[in-house]
Formats: C-alpha cells, structure tokens, sequence
C-alpha cells in the first residue's frame, strides 16, 4: 500500500494559484481627460509680439491621462494641450496629490507645444492665475478617474512616416543661418525625422483604449491667431479616434521639434483649412499604424523609472542676458525668467523601461530634432520614444553644432543652458537604460588573467 498522499483538487488550485502570484502581475492602464480650455481674455503662448489676448476658442485644449501600473510602480502621464508644462509649484502639487489619493509613483507632465494656448509661467508675483488653478484641479479628477479604471492590457508599437514638416534653420553655402518661418515652396531642408511613432494600448478583449502618437514639429499652424487651439494635433487626435471607431484615446506625444516647422501656414482666414491639411495628414499615418499594431499581454509587467535632476551652468553673461531678454519679451516677461539668471539650473530627467523593451525619455524644453534621432539610434531596446516639453521648461536645447552656428533657438535669448545640455541628455537616458537592463552594475568586473 502507498504512503504517498492523495492530493486533491482543492490542493492543486491552491499550488497554481502561488505560482501565478509569484510570478507576477499583468501590465494595468487607465485614460481619462479634462477640458482646461481657459475662459477668453488670457494672453497666449507663443510669440512675444502677440499682446492682444484670446478672443476665444477655435477647439478646446484637454489634458489626457494615462496611468500605467506595473507590480508595485504607478506612472501618470499627463498630455496637455498647452504651450509648456505648469512650474514648478503646480507639478509639485500634481505629484503630491496623486501620490496620496492613488499611489502614483512617478508624474510626466508634457505639452504637445500648441502656440494657441495660454501663457503658463514659472512663477507669479501673487497667486496662479485662475484658469490654471481651475485647471490643475481638474488634472487631479482625470488622474482619480484614470487610476480608478486601471484594468489588464495588452501593448505593442509601430512606426511610419509623415512628412508634414520642415527644419526651419535654413544653412547657407557660407555657413550662416537663414530661418525659413514660412516655406510654401518646400525648400529642401535638414536634419528631418519624419518618424511616426505610435504607442497601442488595447484592453484585453483586443479593443483600442489608448494610441499614443509620437511625432516632432511644431503646432504653430495658425500663428498668430487670437482663439484657443490645440493647432494640428488637436485635428491628429480627432482623425484617429474617428479612424478607430471613437473606441480609443488618443495622445499627441511631443518629440524633438526645436528646429521643426510645419508646411502648413494659415494665411488670411484659411486657418481651419490649413489645421486640417496638416492634421489629417498625421491623422491618416498615425491611424494606418495603429491598425497594424499587433498588441501582447505581459503577465511580468515590469516598469522601471529613473528621475534625476542634472546640473547646467546657465549659457550667458547675467547681465548680457538680461538685456537680450528685456529686447526681446519686455520687462512683463522678465520677471518670469529670473531663475534663468542663476549661476546653475536644476534640469529634471526622467528614463522609463516598461517591460524592458519599450523606452521613454524626456527634456524639458525644445529640443533640436537630431537629440531625437540619436536617442533612437542608441537606445538598446527596440521601441523607444522622446519626449519634450516634459516635466519642466528651460527654453531650446540645440546641438553644439548648431549653437555655433546660430540662428534662433541655437544662439539666443530663447536659449539659457550650456553648449552641450542636450547631448549630456542624450547620453545620461542612454546610459540609465543599459542600467536598467542589468547591463552596467555599480561593481566591477573581475576578469581571469592570462
């Protein structure tokens, strides 16, 4: 007679139930969004000649939300239809809030860059103006709505190309900079990335619930209008929730467009034309993409981020800074740029690997378009996506080749951080996901000698 126990059902549901859980937990999401279209009358974003303020509203500016949960790590992304990212004290304020109400670990704040938006400042003398208080308050209620709706999902990515931009730096024979703000002619330039990156988050019946559309240039389609728009991406995202059946969410995810214009130029009162000329064209690429995407589950999600602040030198003289910003933007807008004054900025840095095979990383500011095309040429994991304008604002980032040569945006007074900044970026988000990886310890190797 045996002496072997007799294992039952209940035991064996029991045994495969341990395992499940150890081996960990399927990668959860949850969208939500929140109309912060400001009220007329607020001075907007963009061009410093503009001093008429909003008249009203072309096509409302939202803040999308995605959070992403994997094993123990929440991550709220926050898409915004605004020029920049808030300052300092309301990301302060977003980030403590979701930690406490819905254990968000990690924020990215990022601005798709829409010239058609409001002013968003640093600082202020008193108080944050009410829209932006208004604002930040109903960013809060999406991320508790987004958080509230995590569920399992399903992921994967896809690439394409639009070519509904141009690099505005014009370089002549004689090495000096032509800038091309118009280019109706489409005058070949470079460097371009006509790269479209798109991001697929299905649930896990396979139904689309969030696309996330990765692309450099630069929403100024309508230039200096006096109505809030989110400019082209705001028609981008339309077309593609449309192209999806209305199912899914979609994001417009800033690259690295510093020196990227559209070809699309409202003129006279063709502004909704040209939106939707350059929107749908994105639009049509992005959704052709999304289609193609085949989606996979993750049982091991994993979600590792890296946020480091890095210290820059400020660029400029102080006091030769100064006057060029009293030139250029006038004593109202100097006040806001007081910090950039200092002897060292604080840059804040953020590397994400999710599921270590998909990469994120971020500059807080405009970026030129080759930072973006060397991350991707670097990066050791196959999909990988750059984003600027995120989790902070400190003006152009230019190549060193570029700040040589000059021209707007590589040698002005919309340029405060040191010749180098944005390769040190670069290289800084490279490095973090061969760390990531297991890649580079923080111990040497020890080698067998001959």
């Amino acid at each position: 007679m045996s002496c072997r126990p007799q294992l039952g059902v209940g035991w064996l549901l029991a045994v495969l139930a341990a395992a499940c859980t150890l081996e960990g937990k399927p990668l959860r999401a949850g969208v939500a969004k929140a109309d912060v279209t400001p009220p007329a009358g607020e001075h907007m974003w963009g061009y410093a000649e503009r001093q008429t303020p909003a008249q009203g509203t072309l096509d409302p500016l939202y803040a999308r939300v995605l959070v992403l949960e994997a094993a123990d790590e929440r991550l709220a992304w926050v898409d915004l239809d605004l020029g920049r990212p808030f300052g300092p004290e309301p990301l302060r304020r977003l980030r403590e809030t979701a930690r406490k109400s819905n254990q968000i670990t990690h924020l990215l704040v990022q601005a798709t860059h829409t010239h058609s938006g409001p002013v968003v400042m640093d600082a202020y003398q008193n108080e944050a103006p009410a829209w932006e208080a208004a604002a930040i308050a109903k960013i809060e209620k999406a991320i508790d709505e987004a958080a509230g709706q995590l569920a399992e999902v399903r992921i994967g990515a896809g690439y394409g190309e639009a070519g509904i931009g141009y690099n505005r730096r014009r370089i002549n024979p004689d090495g000096t900079v032509t800038m091309l703000w118009r280019n109706p002619t489409r005058i070949p330039t470079s460097p371009l990335d006509p790269r479209v990156a798109v991001l697929r988050i299905d649930a896990v019946d396979g139904r689309p619930l969030a696309i996330l559309v990765n692309h450099a240039c630069h929403p100024v389609v309508l230039g200096q209008n006096l109505q809030y728009s989110a400019d082209f991406p705001g028609v981008m995202t339309r077309v593609v929730e449309e192209a999806l059946g209305g199912r899914p969410m979609c994001f417009f995810i800033q690259g690295a467009p510093g020196d990227i214009n559209p070809y699309a130029r409202a003129a006279k009162d063709d502004g909704a034309l040209q939106l939707e000329a350059a929107g749908r064209s994105l639009g049509a690429e992005a959704a052709r993409i999304a289609r193609s995407v085949r989606t996979e589950a993750e049982p091991n999600a994993t979600l590792a981020v890296a946020e480091d602040l890095l210290t820059f030198r400020r660029r400029w003289d102080p006091e030769k800074f100064r006057k060029a910003l009293l030139a250029d933007f006038g004593s109202a807008v100097l006040r806001n740029y007081a910090a950039r004054v200092t002897p060292e900025l604080q840059l804040p840095a953020v590397t994400v690997l999710l599921n270590k095979r998909i990469a994120l990383m971020t500059m807080p500011g405009e970026p030129f378009v080759d930072f973006q095309t060397n991350w991707r040429d670097r990066c050791p994991v196959p999909d990988n996506f750059f984003l600027g304008y995120t989790n902070g604002y400190f003006g152009y980032f230019p190549t060193i080749r570029a700040a040589a040569q000059g021209g707007y945006g590589a040698a002005n007074s919309s340029t405060w951080v040191e010749v180098g900044a944005g390769e040190r970026m670069v290289d800084h988000a490279v490095a973090k996901i061969y760390e990531m990886l297991g890649r580079l310890t923080d111990a040497p190797q020890v080698l067998e000698r001959k």
